[in-house]
């Protein structure tokens, strides 16, 4: 009964999705006020950015965890399940507690027409309440100045790497998607930054003193080695490693560890180390089998970033791709990036949410990229298994959307949550 009421559930919160994106406040500020301001009640770090934001997340909660807190976490996308993007002390929002918000919003949301991610925002803050945790580490979701998340009043303002992406909704410059998610910056809430480009730098600076606040910029990791354990780096003379890999994990760490001082000088090296050591966050940059990566980096700073950590780690192996993408316009920045594969597969997903594989195809080879349709995610995979050797590598990535079909194929558990 539970299973069915869930998925009847699921299908009116994803049918939400109706109506778009719509950039502003007023009805998160609306369905809060609905379910008595959950989120005044709560001790909030709010973290915006293009690429990390989601790893800075993980590392941030890894270590609150280690030293006690009671944290909740909401991020997004999901991987496989609705759920994983709404979890307190690493177990996620159970059926229940999701059928019984909706249940109780359900007619509200249908008078003010909610979005999809307006209403799981509100889901989230509210659950949050309810389990009475120490703080709330809250990922935005597009942006920042008009994301449903900026209705928060944060301790702490947190800003991962800034880059190209949601062009289309942020603005084509630069300094357009940097002043938005400049936005979500509260006066009273110090704003923890990784070192960006100048131009980034100044709109930040500038939006701080607008707000009366401070800003911190966090130290550039050095010593940075990646290998199979992960990215051993030195922040401010100490060793750490974090089990994600990439030089830019090095960075989201580096980020995380400042934020966490900042909130309170008490966090000692070894919770840090320990903490920072427990964490996993799947999809980025992850080994699913013997020299096959997937990561569910999108844009051309996060296949970037990707490319040149498997270069570093292997850098006489060639290199074997199973791509997918979600808008064939992407591909403008992105297709100078493809070349560097010995051979590239495409593929799309299996609820027909990513561009047809034909049409990918097409739209690569008028770049003068060779590339082979394959029929799904699963027979893509087994073909990278085939001709990977040891000496090459394959990369499965391009989206969020094949993640299922990827570990369901790999067969990896997905229960990491409850470690």
């Amino acid at each position: 009964m539970l299973t069915y009421k869930y998925s009847k559930t699921l299908k009116f919160l994803f049918s939400l999705y109706r109506e778009g994106i719509k950039l502003g406040l007023e009805h998160t500020y609306q369905l809060l006020n609905y379910f008595g301001n959950p989120h005044l009640n709560l001790k909030i770090i709010h973290i915006a950015g293009t690429n990390g934001k989601g790893s800075t997340c993980a590392h941030i909660e890894s270590i609150l965890r280690y030293s006690g807190y009671s944290v909740g976490v909401y991020t997004s996308p999901h991987l496989v399940k609705f759920n994983e993007r709404i979890r307190v002390d690493g177990k996620l929002i159970s059926d229940g507690e999701i059928i019984s918000f909706m249940d109780k919003a359900s007619e509200e949301i249908k008078k003010i027409k909610s979005t999809f991610f307006e209403t799981t925002t509100v889901m989230a803050l509210d659950y949050f309440k309810k389990k009475k945790v120490d703080i709330a580490v809250i990922e935005t979701g597009l942006g920042g100045r008009l994301d449903a998340t900026n209705v928060i009043i944060p301790s702490i303002v947190v800003i991962a790497s800034i880059s190209f992406d949601h062009a289309e909704i942020l603005g084509d410059s630069i300094e357009a998607i940097a002043q938005e998610k400049a936005g979500i910056i509260k006066e009273g809430s110090p704003v923890i930054i990784t070192k960006q480009d100048k131009v980034i730098m100044d709109i930040f600076k500038k939006q701080v003193l607008k707000k009366n606040t401070s800003m911190i910029v966090a130290n550039v990791p050095n010593n940075i080695k990646i290998d199979y354990d992960g990215t051993h780096f030195n922040l401010n003379g100490e060793k750490y490693v974090t089990p994600l890999i990439g030089e830019y994990q090095a960075e989201n760490s580096a980020l995380a560890i400042t934020a966490l001082k900042e909130l309170n000088s008490s966090f000692t090296y070894d919770v840090i180390f320990q903490g920072m050591k427990r964490v996993f966050w799947p999809g980025r940059m992850q080994r699913i089998s013997e020299n096959i990566f997937y990561d569910v980096g999108h844009n051309y700073d996060g296949i970037k970033r990707t490319l040149e950590a498997l270069k570093k780690m292997y850098p006489k192996y060639y290199i074997y791709g199973l791509f997918c993408i979600k808008k064939e316009k992407d591909l403008d920045s992105i297709y100078i990036l493809l070349q560097y594969f010995k051979k590239l597969y495409v593929c799309q997903d299996k609820n027909k949410l990513l561009v047809n594989v034909e049409k990918l195809s097409k739209k690569l080879k008028s770049f003068n990229l060779e590339s082979n349709p394959v029929d799904s995610v699963k027979s893509g995979s087994r073909i990278l298994q085939k001709i990977v050797d040891k000496k090459s590598i394959g990369l499965i990535f391009g989206s969020h959307y094949i993640a299922y079909e990827v570990f369901d194929t790999f067969e990896i558990s997905f229960d990491y949550y409850n470690i």
